[in-house]
């Protein structure tokens, strides 16, 4: 049954904060948007929700078509409402953020995006409509839940040093952290598989690797286990 409303209503929307790490810093995908509004402006990735989908379908197809990346969690952010936030009609965008391993993933930009590329998230360019706004709330989110919940391994290789599980937390939460009450605490957690494999093509001496043992965690977490960093 075709249903016709007597009021206007607003389109909906679909905003994703990507974040991703590298050995200079924590980074932010953003794409060049490649027509009005705003053309030529970088912004993040996004775009409004085909009637046939849901917002999450929406969201992981857009970063698919713009960027070229798929095959990632997204967790749904906020809300985002303002009236004119967007200058062509009214618009609601439900924003997601994810965090992705940036080396496993080749960027391609693709229908309306000009470009895509990381930008550490100290130094981001003026963006597209509220985007900055919307950057800006994820990584409060982010700096918040990485303290309590292990999403931080999610930017690490599969296998990585105690060195790289620390900098990544350096990095987000922007501080320098204890090196020898950081390593007694997360192996005192026994969340980590120590592997029997070292550094290859390293410089200096290799370092011991790790895994992040995902359902060791779970099953602690049933059992009233909190993690915290």
């Amino acid at each position: 049954m075709t249903v016709t409303y007597q009021y206007p209503r607003p389109n909906l929307a679909v905003d994703c904060v990507v974040f991703g790490l590298d050995e200079a810093d924590l980074k932010i995908l953003l794409i060049q948007r490649g027509l009005p509004p705003f053309e030529g402006k970088w912004a993040l990735p996004g775009g409004f929700v085909q009637m046939d989908e849901t917002l999450e379908e929406a969201a992981k197809r857009e970063l698919k078509e713009e960027t070229g990346i798929q095959d990632l969690y997204l967790e749904q952010l906020y809300t985002f409402g303002a009236i004119g936030r967007d200058p062509r009609e009214r618009v609601v965008s439900v924003a997601y953020y994810a965090l992705v391993n940036l080396r496993d993933h080749k960027l391609m930009a693709a229908t309306d995006a000009r470009d895509a590329a990381w930008f550490s998230t100290d130094d981001l360019p003026p963006l597209a409509f509220d985007h900055s706004e919307i950057a800006g709330i994820a990584l409060k989110r982010l700096k918040g839940k990485v303290v309590y919940e292990p999403i931080g391994f999610e930017l690490l290789p599969m296998k990585f040093t105690l060195t790289q599980l620390q900098q990544m937390y350096e990095k987000i939460l922007d501080r320098p952290i204890d090196k020898r009450n950081f390593r007694k605490k997360i192996l005192g957690m026994d969340l980590l598989q120590e592997l029997d494999e070292v550094q290859v093509d390293v410089s200096h001496r290799a370092a011991r690797l790790y895994k992040f043992d995902e359902k060791k965690y779970r099953k602690l977490r049933q059992r009233g286990f909190v993690f915290e960093i």
